[in-house]
């Protein structure tokens, strides 16, 4: 195609032909259906922060490349603030396709937040990572998932069915759990104490974490179109000690309970097994999640009979918007749930 390309920031009148960009390159993303509403949750009510985009624009005035970076937030020792985003929702038009646009937008994305972010990380595929090494990220390891079997005979028949690559049944499964929209309809007064009793505790957290705060909480699991998130609590002596969000949802043949978010009171690792069982029964085949070492939740998983999944996981790439990540940062410096990596 012949004529010089523009680009320039996302404007919300943009949206409309971004989303039709996005799905004629990505499909329908992980609710099946890319939304306005979707994308305003996404990258407009973020309480981090809303998302710095860019565009590249045809001389006919179609949008034939966008890509945004979503905002983020990890808190390290001591409380601190890591400011940090996340390369999301990338796509160029077929008809453009390897004239650089992709590098070009990425590489002026990143001098946009240069003087906002500190880290740029995210979990590309095998097909997608090449192309980020190229340009400075690091990869730096895989996040191992955790499986807990709920239902033997059919997760072994549902395994079985996915290594023929037959085809799973359609539709949501069937999930028996509140869901979170309703849970955060009518907030928990005792949600502020174990909150804080948490972050109490994690102020001596050396690895970084996301900064879990109610309005996080209810941005990220309550409020999230299209995605199902479910709501599971444990409580003991009328306190509230437990809560973890999750979402049932279609793995092929198998039906999984994505468990995202996991928190206790600390040190309560008959919370965390009272969470993952409850997870695990909420009527799915099994549950999966990421059992970050050293927490209740790794604890209580392995005596629970958690098993890590071989060849599952995601893998973590990360660089600063200057340049390459510091050497001596490494996978072990986060303390991850799977909520902070899970594609949305």
């Amino acid at each position: 195609m012949s004529g010089e390309l523009t680009y320039r920031g996302l404007e919300s009148a943009d949206v409309p032909m971004v989303l039709e960009l996005l799905t004629a390159s990505l499909a329908g993303g992980p609710t099946g259906r890319r939304s306005a509403e979707f994308f305003d949750w996404k990258h407009r009510a973020n309480p981090f922060g809303p998302s710095p985009g860019l565009v590249a624009v045809a001389p006919d005035g179609r949008i034939v490349g966008v890509r945004l970076f979503l905002r983020w937030s990890w808190r390290g020792a001591r409380g601190r603030e890591v400011a940090a985003v996340r390369p999301v929702d990338t796509a160029t038009h077929p008809d453009f396709q390897k004239r650089g646009i992709f590098r070009r937008l990425t590489m002026e994305l990143l001098e946009q937040v240069a003087g906002e972010a500190e880290l740029v990380f995210n979990t590309p595929n095998a097909n997608s990572l090449p192309g980020y090494l190229r340009m400075g990220w690091r990869e730096l390891g895989r996040v191992p998932v955790a499986l807990r079997v709920a239902r033997p005979l059919s997760f072994a028949r549902g395994a079985r069915a996915a290594l023929a690559r037959r085809p799973g049944p359609s539709g949501p499964p069937r999930c028996e759990l509140p869901t979170a929209a309703d849970w955060f309809a009518f907030p928990d007064p005792r949600l502020p104490e174990l909150l804080a009793e948490r972050e109490l505790a994690d102020a001596a957290e050396p690895r970084l974490r996301t900064a879990r705060t109610a309005r996080y909480l209810a941005w990220r699991y309550g409020a999230a179109p299209g995605l199902d998130y479910r709501v599971v609590t444990v409580e003991r002596g009328g306190e509230l000690v437990g809560l973890a969000f999750g979402r049932p949802r279609r793995r092929g043949p198998l039906a999984e309970f994505t468990l995202a978010e996991l928190i206790v009171r600390p040190g309560d690792r008959a919370a965390a097994a009272g969470l993952l069982r409850a997870a695990a029964a909420s009527g799915c085949d099994h549950a999966a999640t990421h059992l970050a070492p050293g927490t209740e939740a790794a604890e209580a998983g392995l005596r629970a009979g958690c098993l890590t999944a071989p060849r599952t996981g995601m893998v973590l790439a990360a660089r600063t918007p200057t340049g390459p990540l510091p050497a001596e940062r490494t996978l072990a410096d986060w303390r991850f749930s799977l909520g902070d990596l899970e594609v949305f």
